[in-house]
């Protein structure tokens, strides 16, 4: 059994194995459940935990879920490889994305927290922090090296290229369910690529 242990923030060491069950059950309860369903006893029960535990670790369902959220993108989001041209660090962002999205708890708990943000403004704005920032930080990266690169010019519109470079994927995953191959995403880049360029004339 794991016995390694950490240190919380607020103080006491905590069990790494236990965090790691506890994140897993909120995880799985987010996805079969909702967000307005899910509950700290819940989660706690499905791990086979007390509620202390999860207590000690998080103070709130929200806090909880903000956290394992950042957790999971910032793990499942590392920095994009620098391939040395636009094509290349395009294709290898949307792989990361379908990786990410490999997850079949990963969507529905997308699009539940999505529908949940329209009426909470204060979770709207901590997924905001957790999710978007990353990922547009990431994107934002590959078009400022294409820029010193020369492949792309330096007045581009880097917020509607951003855009270009998360939404599309995002859509067809999210929305439409349509299968995404490989072939898929070397059509996909290619018209990335010439829309993202087209949004720096």
């Amino acid at each position: 059994m794991d016995t390694r242990r950490r240190r919380g923030s607020r103080g006491p060491a905590l069990q790494e194995n236990v965090t790691t069950a506890i994140a897993t059950a909120a995880f799985d309860e987010l996805a079969g459940n909702g967000w307005t369903r899910l509950s700290m006893d819940a989660v706690a029960r499905r791990a086979g935990v007390g509620k202390a535990a999860v207590y000690r670790r998080w103070p709130s369902k929200e806090a909880m879920l903000l956290d394992l959220v950042q957790d999971l993108v910032i793990r499942h989001l590392p920095d994009v490889p620098d391939t040395g041209e636009l094509r290349g660090d395009v294709r290898a962002f949307l792989e990361l994305t379908v990786r990410q999205a490999a997850d079949p708890r990963v969507l529905p708990i997308g699009i539940d927290l999505l529908a949940e943000s329209q009426r909470n403004p204060a979770l709207a704005a901590s997924l905001r922090e957790a999710v978007a920032v990353p990922r547009r930080r990431a994107a934002e990266e590959i078009l400022r090296r294409a820029v010193d690169r020369g492949e792309l010019q330096a007045g581009l519109d880097h917020s509607l290229a951003t855009d270009l470079l998360i939404s599309p994927l995002f859509f067809r995953l999210a929305i439409t369910s349509e299968p995404v191959d490989g072939p898929f995403l070397d059509r996909m880049t290619s018209a990335l690529v010439a829309a993202v360029a087209a949004a720096g004339q």
